[in-house]
């Protein structure tokens, strides 16, 4: 038997006026990362070959993304200071009002107080994310 702890993992969500495309595309943009994703980059990202480097406020941080593909996973691994690697699986679906993303954070060598926090950055960057792309359209 498996003793390891739980590990618990919560889903949030956004919705974007934006086709499932568009969101993708710019998801999918390295270059876009800092105009939304405050959570995980908080200046320009480098790219080494198929890795990002980049500044976090955890520090830095390696992610490696899935290829681009046209099923709208945009799943990404991220390599902690620690050297843990923390698998974040995201989607981006197609919703009656555009689109909607959908990120799954796991709370690994995280307090239940920062578990929360990492919930309520990810919400504050998705919703970030859709303010960008819907004034964007405006």
């Amino acid at each position: 038997m498996n003793h390891e702890p739980a590990v618990a993992s919560r889903h949030v969500s956004q919705v974007i006026r934006r086709t499932r495309d568009e969101v993708y595309a710019f998801v999918a943009n390295p270059a876009n990362l800092p105009r939304w994703a405050a959570g995980l980059a908080k200046s320009p990202v480098s790219i080494d070959g198929d890795r990002l480097l980049v500044e976090s406020p955890m520090g830095q941080v390696t992610v490696r993304f899935v290829p681009h593909n046209d099923l709208g996973v945009l799943d990404h691994d991220v390599t902690l200071p620690s050297g843990t690697i923390v698998n974040n699986p995201v989607r981006v679906l197609g919703h009656p009002q555009g689109a909607e993303i959908l990120f799954t954070v796991r709370q690994i060598e995280l307090s239940d107080e920062e578990f929360e926090r990492d919930l309520d950055m990810v919400a504050a960057d998705l919703k970030r994310l859709a303010e960008v792309l819907e004034a964007r359209s405006a």
